[in-house]
């Protein structure tokens, strides 16, 4: 008798927090799934190798592993900067003809949109990029900017140029039209997204169902939520039962 390959849950990190907040997912996305954190440079072990600014990098980095030969449904999850790197991913992949992902999950992140009050960061300066962030509060009050300058703000402009460049793709029409892929569109009760605006946004973006939940707590998003994985799990194993339901028979 064949063993039931696991649903590949593949997890891209919002920036701030990195894939280190999948590291307890395993125990509670429950039986027959399996989480895949996406792991990319300038992050955690590859710490070392320059980090992705552009939409293409991010493609050739993270394409191939979709192309080897593996059978069975997965899925993809993002939040923040890691749900518009998911979706780029999701057209990318149904623009090349491969089997997309039996849903794409997204956290608290509406789709692409204009841009939003922050200068071209790849033209910036450091002084004027600092200055939109200490606008916008990304900027903690009464930082050192010496200190900030160099620990943190090219880390951020490398996000921001990255978030740019994706905004700009998909913007672009594509050769495969809207996406068809169902949406999981996840958000926090007191989170600055609502469910009735998520619902909205998304049916605008895709031709596939969308379907908004929300997941309680101060820390939904964060290391050590538990209610997020539980429901990505149940979401897993629902999608594992409808292409088995959708398979010929004999």
């Amino acid at each position: 008798m064949s063993v039931e390959q696991p649903v590949r849950l593949h997890c891209f990190a919002h920036s701030a927090e990195g894939v280190g907040v999948f590291d307890d997912w395993a125990a509670d996305v429950g039986a027959g799934v399996e989480p895949v954190p996406v792991l990319l440079p300038g992050c955690a072990q590859r710490r070392t190798e320059p980090r992705i600014t552009t939409h293409a990098a991010l493609l050739a980095d993270v394409l191939p592993s979709f192309t080897e030969s593996r059978r069975g449904p997965y899925a993809l999850y993002g939040a923040g900067l890691g749900a518009m790197a998911a979706r780029g991913v999701t057209r990318a992949l149904l623009e090349a003809g491969l089997p997309g992902p039996a849903f794409l999950a997204v956290g608290a992140w509406p789709p692409p949109r204009p841009p939003a009050a922050l200068p071209d960061v790849r033209r910036a300066t450091d002084a004027e990029l600092l200055h939109a962030l200490s606008r916008g509060g990304a900027v903690p009050a009464h930082s050192d900017e010496g200190i900030f300058l160099r620990a943190m703000l090219p880390v951020l402009r490398a996000d921001l140029e990255l978030a740019q460049d994706l905004e700009d793709a998909a913007g672009r029409p594509s050769p495969a039209g809207p996406l068809t892929t169902p949406v999981l569109v996840v958000v926090a009760p007191d989170g600055p997204y609502s469910a009735g605006d998520a619902a909205g946004d998304w049916h605008r973006w895709t031709d596939g169902p969308v379907r908004v939940r929300t997941v309680p707590g101060p820390h939904a998003f964060g290391r050590g939520g538990r209610e997020l994985p539980r429901l990505l799990g149940r979401a897993c194993r629902i999608a594992r039962r409808l292409v088995q339901e959708a398979e010929p028979v004999g």
